[in-house]
């Protein structure tokens, strides 16, 4: 039996058998760098992890330089047993999310936790425990998670794909977690999924027809993104984004300051002929972005820069020379989405970009994802160019009552 006692935002969990768990909340920068590599700690236990540069993960999590913060409440806590960090967890509430319609996913009351790691199955409840007694005290009457800090970095507990190696900015997760959250009273709300793709063979020929088909429409051009112009790219392209998505489940728009962030970020990983915007008579109206998997890179140099990861990381980002692709994100305007051709512009940017990721770059492997899994439009193109499921994750949720 566990006996929870709630105390400035921690929990104190005496357990009937074993030492005391003492849940203590983060507030500094020691705080936060201790966060980060107890998590660091906890992956690289893992099979097949990657390990990130430690001092973006530590920006992520700092208020200070993740704009993410300029529209959530943030708590991190760190569960400590016999003095010993043994695990830990955020809370945390996004201001548009709250504003997004429930039947959206989020809206109304919606708090989430993330950034979950345990040693055992009594301190994950602990931890879930302080999450939920939080958002509890900020008003919050349910959780979703996990998801690491928003919805566009890491969302969901991978339950299945724990034999390969995760692509950039996919989580990875030992499988024992799902239990333990099912076990304290967390029900599935959405599974995600990845496909994976052989991108050395032709797509189908009904897929090619359909490409062909576009290549003839004098109003269609696919044109390669612009890295001369790339501010304005990138407001296209989350232009475009934020309309796609905007009713899909879990959507919360980008604000101008992420929108900034990202740009900045992602500009180094962005090769000119990997990444696709689609016009009909001249107006963008669909995209589609292209990753080469950086952890490839990062795997050699075990996420350390110094002293001469940094050689490793600068060869790799001038030419990813067999990398995989990852494609984490596309989008066709709203106005599109009933039309056939919307799956037109997507399979025509896919070939051109498989085209260029084979010939130039000598890739042989490209990952789709995420995918809900009633995004049917989605699923129905991954299907036709015989990409197969490779990862899946679950996003929880449960009431607080």
């Amino acid at each position: 039996m566990i006996n929870r006692k709630y105390e400035d935002g921690g929990v104190t969990d005496v357990l009937a058998r074993g030492a005391e768990i003492v849940i203590e909340p983060v507030g500094d920068k020691r705080g936060r760098e201790a966060f980060v590599d107890l998590g660091r700690a906890f992956s690289d236990r893992l099979p097949h992890f990657v390990p990130q540069i430690r001092a973006e993960q530590i920006e992520l999590v700092d208020p200070a330089k993740n704009p993410f913060f300029g529209h959530a409440r943030v708590q991190l806590f760190i569960a400590k047993q016999g003095g010993k960090p043994v695990g830990r967890i955020s809370a945390h509430i996004d201001e548009l999310a709250l504003a997004m319609p429930a039947e959206q996913g989020f809206g109304p009351g919606t708090g989430f936790f993330g950034y979950f790691d345990a040693e055992d199955e009594s301190i994950a409840r602990a931890l879930l425990a302080a999450a939920e007694a939080w958002l509890v005290g900020q008003g919050m009457h349910r959780v979703l998670g996990p998801i690491s800090l928003s919805i566009w970095e890491e969302p969901g507990l991978l339950v299945k794909g724990q034999d390969h190696a995760p692509m950039l900015l996919m989580g990875h997760h030992p499988a024992h977690y799902a239990g333990w959250i099912e076990a304290a009273g967390y029900a599935r709300a959405k599974t995600l999924y990845t496909y994976d793709l052989d991108i050395t063979k032709p797509f189908p020929p009904l897929v090619q027809r359909i490409v062909q088909s576009g290549h003839k429409n004098a109003r269609i051009t696919i044109r390669k993104v612009r890295k001369k112009d790339w501010d304005a790219e990138v407001a296209t392209i989350l232009g475009i984004l934020n309309d796609a998505w905007s009713d899909n489940w879990g959507f919360v728009p980008f604000s101008p300051a992420e929108v900034a962030y990202a740009g900045k970020k992602l500009r180094p990983l962005i090769f000119e002929d990997l990444n696709m915007i689609a016009e009909l008579d001249g107006r963008p109206v669909a995209f589609m972005l292209t990753w080469p998997d950086i952890n490839a890179a990062l795997a050699k140099i075990r996420g350390k820069l110094f002293p001469f990861g940094w050689i490793t990381m600068l060869r790799w980002l001038r030419f990813p020379k067999g990398a995989g692709m990852r494609v984490p994100l596309m989008g066709v305007l709203k106005e599109f989405h009933s039309s056939r051709l919307a799956s037109q512009l997507a399979f025509m940017m896919i070939e051109e970009i498989r085209v260029q990721a084979t010939s130039k770059y000598s890739s042989t492997r490209g990952e789709i994802g995420w995918i809900l899994e009633d995004n049917q439009g989605m699923v129905a193109i991954a299907d036709t160019i015989q990409s197969k499921i490779n990862r899946e994750y679950v996003i929880y949720e449960r009431s607080l009552g």
